[in-house]
């Protein structure tokens, strides 16, 4: 999750007027925003955790969680993913410019996101993603030769063997959640630990870990899928030359608005990630939906500079804001900080969500008028190039 473009900042200040980098740091901080409000719900209840919803809950919180589903849910990783894939041909095309040899220094990125993911994960939050981005870069560098065209067919074949297994599973009765009231009890003893001190929090988090990992056996291939997509687009330069592409991002948004809210709304009612046939409806069409955001966004980006601009620092920092915002999460809803974990419904958490990116908003800016890089990409920049990297301006 570092900064796709962090190689090419060492040897120059970022400017705003270099409409290709802010392109990507503003959609990427757009995913980060995407993926807050989908992670803050696991912060603040322990139920989310089992695919049930709380017994608290009333009508109107159930809508706003399942508007959550269908907007955003298996979405907002898939456009950082795809963020991922097209981040790696910048750091290809670095290393051969300035003559370093890429191999080893990307192993070393890997690692440095793999321990900093095992950390994450046991301290902050199970759903941590940088360890599946640590291991399926593997995968992204062994694809790295691929022509767009077979990236692009690799990718489909992915996601269409993804969602066929899922649909056998359903037609052979396989359920993720074959006992709803075991599965209620759990998710209360979960909002127990989350409202505990650390040591609940961090065994919690431990005792949650072989469930996260089983889910990754679909959010890891649709990731890859998406890292393919993303190598395809930066091989074809795309964002680098967004005027040049904008027909394509229409006729992106004409198929991909009407077959990704079709298919996310099946999932979302259907009971989202908990029933079988509405995730692998989702498997199929969410990538469709992903892609409609990130044209919008990009043609946005084209019309309003100033929309980019601001959003550019937030995703400059990635990973610092990434790790930053469980820790906000922790702070604000266990018992480690003031314990609001099954005291706030799902509007209020929302809010909480847009507040918290807000601050970040604001903080990314302040920080990096003054400093090149934010504190976890400079950490990682360092471990990966074996140096200690200048950090003020």
């Amino acid at each position: 999750m570092q900064s796709s473009t962090g190689e090419r900042r060492a040897d120059r200040p970022q400017s705003t007027s270099d409409s290709r980098i802010n392109d990507i740091d503003a959609l990427r901080g757009v995913a980060l925003l995407l993926i807050l409000l989908v992670n803050i719900a696991f912060f603040a209840s322990g139920y989310a955790f089992h695919l049930v919803a709380d017994p608290a809950h009333n009508w109107f919180d159930r809508m706003i969680s399942t508007l959550v589903e269908l907007l955003f849910a298996m979405k907002a990783y898939l456009l950082f993913s795809f963020l991922f894939g097209y981040s790696f041909t910048l750091q290809i095309e670095s290393a051969a410019r300035r003559g370093v040899p890429f191999l080893p220094r990307f192993l070393r990125r890997l690692s440095g996101l793999f321990l900093l993911g095992i950390v994450h994960a046991v301290l902050l939050f199970q759903g941590d993603i940088l360890t599946t981005y640590a291991l399926l870069g593997l995968l992204l560098l062994a694809a790295r030769r691929m022509s767009p065209r077979t990236a692009l067919t690799a990718a489909a074949c992915v996601v269409g063997a993804v969602a066929f297994l899922i649909g056998v599973a359903a037609v052979l009765g396989a359920t993720l959640v074959p006992d709803s009231a075991a599965a209620v009890e759990a998710g209360a003893r979960s909002t127990a630990a989350l409202q505990g001190d650390l040591g609940d929090v961090v065994v919690e988090h431990l005792r949650s870990l072989p469930a996260a990992l089983g889910g990754l056996a679909v959010q890891g291939p649709l990731a890859f899928s998406a890292f393919l997509v993303g190598l395809a687009a930066g091989k074809q330069r795309m964002l680098a030359e967004v005027p040049a592409h904008l027909p394509l991002l229409r006729r992106i948004e004409a198929v991909g608005y009407p077959v990704g809210l079709a298919g996310a709304t099946l999932f979302a009612v259907g009971g989202g990630t908990s029933n079988l046939t509405g995730l692998m409806v989702s498997v199929i069409t969410a990538p469709f939906l992903a892609a409609a955001y990130a044209a919008t966004m990009l043609r946005l980006f084209h019309r309003r500079r100033r929309v980019a601009d601001v959003l550019a620092p937030v995703g400059r920092m990635a990973l610092t804001n990434y790790l930053g915002q469980s820790l906000a999460c922790v702070v604000i809803f266990t018992g480690v900080g003031f314990g609001l974990a099954g005291h706030t419904a799902p509007a209020q958490v929302l809010l909480v969500a847009l507040a918290l990116f807000a601050v970040q908003l604001a903080a990314s800016a302040w920080w990096l008028r003054r400093f090149r890089y934010g504190p976890a990409e400079w950490v990682l920049r360092g471990w990966t190039n074996r140096e200690r990297p200048a950090m003020r301006r």
